[in-house]
């Protein structure tokens, strides 16, 4: 049985101040100083070096993300090794469950768990990464975040990241990494698009009340109507558990919210008002943060 790995934790002091997001568009790393600041890199990947899928081979370009890790770790002189890694939302299985009840102990309650994840997961459980976290706890029901990774597509990324020098610490996906950079409890709605995948969540209150992670069109005409009805839906779920309506449509990804906002053109938008949940593009040590990137390096600092 693997080791499970955190998703979130309740003392983020225990978090490396080292971070790095790989995404098919390239490695951010964020060293956290000494003054509470970050200090941001950037470097590129090659098109379809990262490929994130549940099961199969995820980096296609092995040798060309090794570098990209090594380089922008080293960019951000990075003299601690260990540190919180950022895999795609694609590469993992985030799920709301509920259990009628579940032990206060990690290691009596991971089995049961698991034992639920059988008939959801399309791999092996046995030897996967599985991590949970019970949101809210009631008198006849726990409402649980379970995260779930291959076991193979786990030591994929983890693999490159040691190939670079470096040692992954607390696993994150990339959505989650970024929620925790919000700075209001508000009930927020949040879209994170990174290469042909689109995540819609929701949080409240520190709750996670949706993650739903869906693959696009790569076509650029569908493209548009397909993002639309994923934020029409995540709006409407919004709408339907909290009795309001969002106001903003906190964006992540490259370009960030005037991306987004292009590539709707309208759609899906009336009444909301779009902006990156972290403001950029961030300067790094030898380059420029692309737009939109920040979120998810800067959550994993967050303390």
């Amino acid at each position: 049985m693997a080791i499970p790995f955190r998703i979130l934790s309740a003392n983020t002091n225990s978090r490396p101040g080292l971070a790095c997001e790989i995404t098919p568009e390239g490695v951010i790393a964020a060293r956290l100083q000494k003054d509470g600041k970050a200090v941001m890199s950037f470097a590129p990947l090659p098109p379809e070096a990262v490929k994130p899928l549940l099961a199969g081979d995820n980096l296609l370009d092995r040798a060309a993300v090794e570098a990209a890790i090594r380089k922008a770790l080293d960019d951000v002189s990075a003299r601690e090794k260990q540190l919180t890694l950022i895999v795609p939302d694609a590469a993992v299985r985030v799920l709301m469950l509920d259990f009628d009840t579940l032990p206060a102990k990690a290691q009596e309650a991971l089995p049961i768990v698991r034992f639920r994840l059988r008939k959801l997961m399309p791999f092996e459980v046995d030897d996967a990464a599985v991590s949970y976290q019970v949101m809210r706890q009631g008198a006849e029901q726990a409402h649980v975040l379970v995260t779930a990774m291959a076991g193979p597509v786990r030591a994929e990324y983890e693999g490159v990241v040691r190939g670079a020098g470096y040692e992954p610490g607390v696993l994150l996906p990339s959505t989650l990494a970024s929620l925790a950079a919000l700075t209001t409890r508000d009930p927020a709605l949040v879209v994170n698009r990174s290469g042909q995948w689109l995540t819609t969540a929701i949080s409240a209150g520190g709750e996670l009340l949706l993650h739903r992670t869906e693959e696009l069109a790569a076509n650029e005409a569908v493209l548009k109507d397909e993002l639309a009805q994923c934020v029409l839906v995540a709006r409407a779920y919004f709408e339907d558990t909290l009795r309001a309506s969002p106001e903003v449509l906190y964006c992540v990804g490259p370009g960030g919210a005037q991306e987004l906002e292009r590539v709707l053109d309208g759609a899906a938008e009336s009444g909301l008002r779009l902006r990156d949940l972290v403001a950029g593009p961030a300067t790094g040590v030898l380059g420029t943060l692309p737009k939109g990137l920040a979120a998810g390096v800067t959550g994993a600092l967050a303390s």
